[in-house]
């Protein structure tokens, strides 16, 4: 099978999927496989409320609904909160988002969960990466010739390059943008542009985590590990600009916080005069370079 097909079944099947199965994925505790954003605390939540706020623009913000979309948990990155909204709404990693009216369509990490296609360059010409059984054990084959999207690739490379290609990211970003609502998108992920993927990313990004440690098998575990790869965001930006969103913007998750919440940044450390302040120190890990700041982005555009 393809190794989207692979992917979609490792963490999707209802029986055996990472993403179904009961139990805490996310955090610090025994037994989890990763941290992010919402990791933090309620701080990550306060953030984004107060840049959505500022994004509206002198909009009424009880005018909107708040929808997260991929929410690790029933009551999502709002829980416990306060906020302005109308109300929030939450849909889970695999729900297929249903949208309309006004809104603000948030998510974190939703697009890098989204299965993708590997290609490696071999001979002169571009293979498929798939999954196969030999005995037992399941490993990685190829599809010869890859069965490619017109113009997808490049017309060469150096044998060998793998581009990991997060097609359904771009998929699932096209049906978020073309149902009818209005108002803003916003989401916090990692990803590249497609001249990064195709240039400066000689052996893909596609990774595995399982109890915190990063591993290049992303065969081993399946249903127990997280697969991830970097997102598209020329992609993503493309979905939205199809949709009459204007301006779609890509910054850093610490320059979007800086430049759309500075003033609760600043009220927060103000409060906190506690050099090692709980709610300081999940500040710092939001932004600062050397963690999250740096090695997250933010996507963000508006429609009207």
């Amino acid at each position: 099978m393809s190794f989207a097909r692979f992917m979609e079944l490792a963490l999707y099947d209802p029986a055996v999927g990472y993403y179904r199965r009961e139990g805490q994925r996310v955090g610090y505790a025994p037994g989890t496989d990763f941290f992010t954003a919402s990791t933090s605390g309620p701080i990550f939540g306060e953030l984004i409320v107060a840049a959505a706020v500022n994004l509206l623009g002198g909009r009424e913000p009880a005018d909107y609904t708040l929808v997260e979309i991929g929410a690790e948990s029933a009551g999502g990155v709002l829980a416990g909160v306060a906020h302005p909204f109308a109300g929030t709404r939450t849909i889970r990693l695999g729900e297929t988002p249903a949208l309309a009216g006004r809104c603000v369509v948030f998510s974190n990490e939703l697009f890098d969960a989204q299965p993708f296609r590997r290609f490696v360059f071999r001979d002169d010409a571009w293979r498929e990466l798939g999954v196969g059984l030999r005995g037992e054990a399941l490993v990685e084959i190829e599809f010869t010739p890859a069965a490619l999207p017109a113009d997808l690739l490049p017309a060469v490379a150096r044998d060998g390059y793998r581009i990991d290609a997060p097609l359904a990211a771009a998929a699932l970003a096209q049906q978020i943008a073309e149902q009818s609502w209005s108002g803003l998108f916003l989401t916090c992920d990692y990803g590249k542009s497609w001249r990064e993927l195709t240039e400066a990313a000689p052996f893909g990004t596609a990774r595995a985590y399982f109890r915190h440690t990063q591993s290049n098998d992303l065969l081993a575990r399946p249903g127990a590990q997280d697969l991830t790869c970097h997102v598209c965001w020329d992609w993503l930006i493309d979905a939205l600009a199809r949709e009459d969103f204007a301006a779609p913007t890509v910054e850093s998750q610490e320059a979007f916080f800086i430049h759309f919440a500075g003033p609760f940044i600043a009220s927060t450390i103000a409060a906190t005069a506690a050099a090692f302040h709980p709610r300081k120190l999940a500040l710092l890990q939001l932004l600062h370079p050397a963690h999250l700041g740096q090695k997250f982005q933010v996507l963000h555009a508006w429609r009207d």
